[in-house]
């Protein structure tokens, strides 16, 4: 192992079990640089995570094993202001980071599970599940659940085609990913 793979090593391990210490992260935890992590009930994050330069989780979430998320990619919350609070301007308004906060988005939970790729610029909008396998295209804004093992791409994003070609080549991903511990 070379320095440089080492000092990243400590830097990761340092985010996880001190930076973030408070949040439920399993080993394998991987942070790019200028990342920003925060929910205001839980985050839980599995095995063999990555998650890119400049990106963002400001959300409650549950992420399984084996994710990545590309640079630059962000889950958000929906309501994390109170844009209709009457007689006050959304940026003065009360916001889900205020312990007194009693809107929409408080009991919103985003589920990202096994499997899953986030390509670049990507936003997941909170409240959503990301299903096993499933790929997010580079630019994609998800405002829905998405389907396990398939490709979502647009803004809203909508399924584009399934992951794998055929039933066959699914089935033996899943038989091979069991056989070596991934699902």
């Amino acid at each position: 192992m070379g320095v440089v793979s080492f000092l990243k090593k400590i830097r990761n391990e340092f985010l996880r079990k001190v930076k973030y210490r408070h949040y439920k992260i399993a080993p394998g935890f991987y942070s790019g640089i200028r990342v920003r992590i925060w929910g205001k009930q839980r985050i839980e994050i599995g095995k063999n995570f990555y998650i890119g330069r400049d990106s963002f989780i400001e959300t409650d979430v549950v992420i399984g094993d084996n994710v990545i998320m590309a640079n630059r990619t962000a889950i958000v919350g929906r309501y994390d202001h109170h844009y209709q609070q009457i007689g006050t301007p959304t940026r003065l308004a009360s916001q889900i980071r205020d312990a007194d906060y009693n809107w929409h988005g408080l009991n919103s939970l985003t589920i990202i599970e096994n499997d899953v790729w986030v390509g670049y610029g990507s936003t997941i909008l909170s409240g959503v599940t990301i299903k096993t396998g499933s790929v997010i295209a580079a630019g994609s804004v998800v405002t829905k659940d998405v389907d396990a093992y398939s490709i979502y791409a647009g803004v809203p994003a909508k399924k584009v085609r399934n992951r794998f070609e055929c039933q066959a080549d699914l089935d033996e991903h899943i038989r091979l990913s069991a056989k070596k511990g991934h699902i």
